[in-house]
This record gives C-alpha cells, sequence and structure tokens, in this order.
C-alpha cells in the first residue's frame, strides 16, 4: 500500500491506498489553532508533528504494508526550525493570517513580482510572513542568517521530521505558493529573495513532485521512501487525474477551489486570478490557473447556524427541490467578501429580489445557483487563457449535491464528473508517490478513480446568470 499524509489547516488526515487505488483504512487527528490577536493566526509545528503521529498510527492498527509515503499539506504556511534538532523556533504563520500588509504596503505595487511568481502581492503568500519574522522576531532570524535555523513550509518540515532532518525540500507545487519562486525557471529567484531579504541557504532546495527524496527514520519502525509530495489543491488537481492541458477540479469545502491544468506554459494573468505550478515531473513543469471562492458551503452552514431554516446542511437540496425555481431570489455570500475574480474583501453578502411570497425554498435554491453562479465567474476569467473547458471533475462535501451539481452543468454548458472517491488531495498525494517508485503509470491512474455520477447541460441559465451580475454589481457598489 501507499501511505498518504495529508495535512490540512485543522487537523492530519492519513489513508492507506491499495493497488487498485481504494482507501483501506483511515487515520484523523486535529491540532489546535492560535489566535494571539485580530488578524493574526497561527499554527504549533510541534502540534503538527504530533497530529501527524497520532493520524498515522491510527492507520497502522490496520496495516503496516506500505511502499512509500505522500505528503499533501495546507500551502503557504511558514515557518522556522532549528537545522539540526528540527525544534520549532516560532509560531508557524498560517496562510489565513493577515499581519503582513504593512510590509507588503511599504514595496509598493512591484508588477515584477507577479510577472515571476504568477501570484499577486499579497499576505496569503509566504515571502511577507517570513520578513515579518525578520523585523519582529530578531533572535530567531539572526539564527536563520548564521546557518543555524532554516525556514520552510508544512511539506519542508514534515520531511525534515519524517527523515531525521537528513532532507531540507520542497517540491515545485508547494515553493511556488512561497512568492519567492521563479515559476517560469523553477528555481528560487534571487531578485525576488533580495527583495524580502531572505538568505538562500535558509530555504529549501526544490523537488519534484513525484520521485524518491528521502527515506523515513525512526518512523514507527518504517523505512520508507517519501516519493510524492504537493499543495494540497494541486494533489487534488492530480488525484482527478487531469493531467490534460484544459482538465479542471472544483472542490466545493467552506470556500470552492478551481484549477484548471494550462500545460507547460505558465500563463500570467491579471484578471483575478493567479498562476502556479500544478506539478513538478521528471524536472518538467506542468502548471495551472486557479481561482478561489471565499463562501461556497460556508454560504449553507450559515442558512443552518444562523438563520436556521435547515438542522443539517444535507436538507438544503430537499428544501430546494420544494420551490420549481429561486422566485427571482438572487443570493451574493460575500458574507467573509468577494474572492476571485473581484478580490472585494470588504463587500457583503446580499439577497435581492424578495417578495411576499418568498419561501425558505426559494432561499435555499438561490444559496445552491450562487455556489454555482461563483464558479461560472472564475471560468469565465480563465477562459481568456484561450484554453478550452471540456468537463469539470469535482469533489468535498457538497459535490454530493445533486442538485447542485445540475446547476453547475447547466451554467458551465459541459459535463460535471463526480469520481468514486472524493478524498481528492490525499489519494492525490498517494498518486504521486505511487508513481514516484513506477507502482502505477498516469495512464494508470485515470482507471483508478473512475466516475460515478455525469451530469449534463440539459437547461438554460443564461437569464438568471445576467440577474446574478448585477446584483453582484450592487453589492460591489454598496461596499464602495
Amino acid at each position: 500500500m501507499i501511505l498518504a499524509i495529508d495535512a490540512g489547516t485543522t487537523g492530519v488526515t492519513a489513508i492507506a491506498v491499495d493497488d487498485r487505488g481504494q482507501i483501506s483504512f483511515r487515520g484523523y487527528s486535529e491540532f489546535p489553532q492560535h489566535y494571539p490577536q485580530a488578524g493574526y493566526v497561527e499554527h504549533d509545528l510541534a502540534e503538527i508533528w504530533q497530529a501527524t503521529l497520532v493520524a498515522v498510527k491510527q492507520v497502522l492498527e490496520g496495516t503496516r504494508d506500505f511502499e512509500a509515503v505522500g505528503i499533501t499539506n495546507q500551502r503557504e504556511t511558514v515557518g522556522v526550525w532549528n537545522r539540526k534538532t528540527l525544534q520549532p523556533l516560532a509560531p508557524a504563520i498560517v496562510w489565513q493570517d493577515r499581519r503582513t500588509t504593512a510590509i507588503l504596503d511599504e514595496l509598493g505595487a512591484d508588477s515584477s513580482v507577479q510577472k515571476i511568481t504568477g501570484l499577486p502581492l499579497d499576505p496569503y503568500f509566504s515571502a511577507s510572513k517570513l520578513r515579518w519574522i525578520a523585523k519582529h522576531n530578531k533572535d530567531v532570524w539572526a539564527k536563520v542568517l548564521s546557518g543555524e535555523a532554516v525556514v520552510g513550509t508544512i511539506d519542508t518540515y514534515l520531511i525534515a521530521k519524517l527523515t531525521g532532518g537528513k532532507v531540507h525540500v520542497s517540491d515545485a507545487s508547494n515553493a511556488s505558493r512561497t512568492q519567492l519562486l521563479d515559476i517560469h525557471t523553477g528555481a528560487w529567484s534571487e531578485q525576488l529573495l533580495n527583495l524580502f531579504e531572505i538568505p538562500a541557504r535558509a530555504i529549501a532546495e526544490v523537488s519534484n513532485s513525484s520521485g524518491v527524496i528521502g527515506t523515513t527514520e525512526d518512523f514507527f519502525g518504517l523505512q520508507l521512501p517519501i516519493s510524492g509530495i504537493a499543495g494540497d489543491q494541486q494533489a487534488a488537481l492530480f488525484g482527478q487525474t487531469q493531467f490534460e492541458v484544459g482538465g479542471a477540479k472544483c472542490t466545493y469545502g467552506t470556500g470552492a477551489f478551481i484549477l484548471q491544468n494550462t500545460g507547460d506554459k505558465a500563463v500570467i494573468q491579471e484578471n483575478g486570478l493567479i498562476s502556479t505550478v500544478a506539478w513538478q515531473l521528471d524536472g518538467k513543469l506542468t502548471y495551472a490557473s486557479e481561482g478561489s471562492v471565499f463562501v461556497s458551503g460556508a454560504a449553507v452552514q450559515w442558512l443552518r447556524d444562523e438563520l436556521k431554516i435547515i438542522s443539517s446542511s444535507k436538507q438544503i437540496e430537499a428544501l430546494a427541490l420544494t420551490v420549481a425555481d429561486s422566485g427571482g431570489v438572487v443570493f451574493v455570500p460575500a458574507l467573509t467578501g468577494l474572492g476571485a475574480p473581484y478580490w472585494i474583501p470588504d463587500a457583503r453578502g446580499s439577497v435581492y429580489g424578495l417578495t411576499r411570497g418568498t419561501e425558505r425554498g426559494h432561499l435555499a435554491r438561490a444559496t445552491l445557483e450562487a455556489m454555482a453562479f461563483q464558479v461560472r465567474d472564475v471560468f469565465d476569467a480563465m477562459s481568456q487563457t484561450g484554453i478550452k473547458l471540456s468537463s469539470l471533475r469535482v469533489d468535498g462535501g457538497a459535490s454530493a449535491n445533486n442538485l447542485l451539481m445540475q446547476i453547475q452543468s447547466d451554467l458551465l454548458h459541459i459535463p460535471i464528473q463526480r469520481p468514486m472517491q472524493l478524498e481528492s488531495t490525499a489519494l492525490g498525494a498517494a498518486y504521486l508517490a505511487g508513481v514516484g517508485i513506477g507502482k502505477w503509470t498516469l495512464s494508470d491512474l485515470k482507471a483508478l478513480n473512475p466516475v460515478e455520477s455525469e451530469f449534463q447541460p440539459r437547461s438554460n441559465y443564461e437569464s438568471k446568470y445576467l440577474l446574478w451580475q448585477k446584483a453582484v454589481k450592487a453589492t460591489i457598489s454598496f461596499a464602495e
């Protein structure tokens, strides 16, 4: 079997994947979130490692018959640790953290950064977080400058722990989220290392996403090759076997995360989307266009927890089916601002088209439509690359909602494909690890996670989408 470790933002999942690509055993362990003040989000690297051990131990209760390890992880989160002892020296700053706004303001509108990295200047990415540590934790940064300490993303830290400190690497997909990688060359950018004042000796070597990069030591008595690494959203794209140009996936979680394979050339975008490395195989880079929707499944949770019109998220489909349509109601779920392709952080949620006859079912259906409308917005922006979208693979909790999937198909005018296994992120790490030891080829993987359901377009949603666009404009205008 392949052991896959998925170190997410709130917990670590471990799975055992057999020869047929099926998940045989699973473990999970949460770790604490730390919010020292408004806008700050931190993790303790040692707590992430302990959660990893707990999750893996649960899997080992089912089997110890493993060939390799694959790793996927929350992206952009960055930490500092002692090079030899691997002891964390400062709290890890999480991707959600916004404390570095002032640091980026000092840099001004440097257009060269996005041209090199595919990423706009934003606190989301790792580089400004490291610059903040340098400015505000000078004792720790002195150790970084001396070579006593190193810096890295979560993949780098886990690999260091798994190998007893012998390997200090980050795969190209994770490296591309730091805002320090030249995504055109796949190497660290000397210009950006100088801009953010980060010593090259402290950062990880950039590796392939698949292929043996080290061996585990003192890991429950297992000595296994580590042969797969990718950031979580890229791993999900790989787990959905979207290896061809134009292949795309959407993960419907709290938000919605959309990636489309753009092939062997980075397409730098200035339309609210970002360009990222999808993976690196045998030294060859594959790129993706990416858009993130802030509120997707969270809108359903709002109906459940705050409005209390449903008692469980699963009830929304049945409630939405009590009406023929949304009755002219349009919900813009900007409950935490608007994400891609708008990026209006001060936008607030809005509901339009209410009448005396509006029922709970109309609002439920409008919520599902809003989830699909937001994904359409992202793909309309992605179409500016000239790369055609022929079908969409889906995963995440809300992908089990048949009505939502049908609305999405109608809006995008393409088939929506829901695979048998929806845990695409962890599966992607396992698939990368299996390819890395020659267990599977890319064509083999296509057969491991077949389509369970396919939704074909059957209705015309264009008039409703025009109403959505008007509602978004009104919402943005209200925020100005």
